[in-house]
């Protein structure tokens, strides 16, 4: 018997043995096969694969360490946490039965992200007692790593800086915000400092929202030779001069009583007459604020601009520290404030901020900052 025959015989029988042993057939032994194959290409391509690209687990383990976070986790620990938050931002989850019930279904690729089926009653306890610290330091690395690259490929360093209110209302909620709110706002308030040239966040906070927008600004990172842009809810002038003593620069609005002298007036040119009012050098005229506090800034110039603003009837007065942009430069750069604007209205809408799988503020706290994460993972990828 050739060498040729004997091998087919051979492999004739083994397909035999398998169909009486296994009971499935040669087209039931392919279907297992080709279900395995399936198996292994939906997890290469799985959402959750490509997204956690973007923060390596070791870096992640690093900062539960730094705080030694997981010290009394038993089974739950803070990478679960955040895999299971992640899902149910990508599975738009609305509550946490429907998470439960989802995220357990996809046993195959528990395995592959390092962690394991949930309970909801679990989920709900660290979402109430678990402290956020972990993943606020893990949006602060993410929001630090995508600015490094960033900045590598560009020079212009623009950043606007701004608040928005999350306006939380229902049973349980009122339990602990109305104590903290204001006239306009009962819920939470997210602080954001925006990179205007690459249009990521570079810095967060979150906090109540009767806190002052410029007593989380004293937070802010200053870097030397960069721009910040801000409106008068940032009306400090000794924050200011940490500004200018940074070597940064700032624009913002004056206050309507802001009292200053006139040093000196430049020329508007032609061009830019129809939206350029006025160019000046001013000081300020006290020494002392309110509640006998030193105005550091005082003695110091400053440069004054007035810029008209269509269809309104008042002008915007704005403040900088700059000298040496034109005066159409200065407003332009004012202008581009309105970008983060528009990026508080991108989170709202596809970040599904409005509906909360727990209703304590240190679950909502949890929620925002494991939200915001995805999109700051995605821009690492596409850098």
């Amino acid at each position: 018997m050739g060498s040729r025959l004997r091998a087919l015989l051979s492999g004739i029988k083994w397909v035999d043995n398998v169909k009486r042993v296994a009971g499935i057939g040669l087209r039931g032994l392919t279907s297992v096969c080709q279900l395995k194959n399936q198996t292994c290409n939906m997890f290469s391509i799985t959402t959750f694969q490509r997204l956690m690209k973007g923060l390596p687990r070791g870096t992640f383990a690093q900062l539960v360490e730094r705080h030694n976070a997981d010290k009394y986790c038993k089974k739950f620990g803070h990478w679960d946490h955040l895999i299971a938050m992640l899902y149910a931002q990508i599975s738009e989850a609305k509550g946490l039965r429907p998470l439960e019930t989802g995220f357990n279904s996809h046993v195959a690729h528990h395995y592959h992200l390092g962690t394991s089926a949930i309970k909801r009653s679990t989920l709900a306890d660290a979402n109430e007692n678990r402290s956020d610290t972990v993943f606020s330091d893990t949006a602060a690395w993410l929001m630090g790593k995508v600015s490094r690259k960033l900045r590598q490929q560009s020079n212009d360093l623009m950043y606007l800086l701004d608040s928005t209110s999350l306006t939380l209302k229902g049973r349980e909620f009122e339990r602990w915000t109305p104590e903290n709110s204001t006239r306009n706002t009962q819920g939470l308030k997210l602080h954001v400092l925006y990179d205007a040239h690459d249009a990521i966040p570079v810095w967060h906070d979150i906090s109540h929202p009767n806190v002052n927008d410029v007593e989380r600004a004293v937070d802010v990172p200053l870097e030397a030779n960069a721009l910040y842009v801000f409106d008068k809810g940032y009306c400090d002038f000794n924050w200011w001069k940490s500004i200018d003593e940074a070597n940064a620069r700032f624009v913002t609005r004056f206050k309507n009583n802001a009292a200053v002298n006139v040093l000196q007036k430049s020329d508007i040119p032609a061009d830019d007459a129809h939206i350029v009012l006025s160019d000046e050098i001013v000081t300020f005229k006290h020494k002392r604020l309110g509640g006998k506090r030193i105005n550091l800034y005082f003695g110091k110039p400053l440069r004054r601009v007035i810029v008209a603003r269509p269809n309104k009837d008042t002008p915007i007065v704005l403040a900088t520290n700059d000298f040496d942009s034109s005066a159409m430069e200065i407003a332009q750069h004012y202008k581009k404030r309105w970008a983060i604007e528009l990026f508080f209205k991108w989170i709202k809408q596809h970040l599904k901020i409005k509906q909360f799988l727990g209703r304590s503020e240190n679950a909502v706290r949890i929620q925002i900052l494991t939200k915001v994460d995805p999109s700051v993972k995605t821009i690492i990828q596409q850098v």
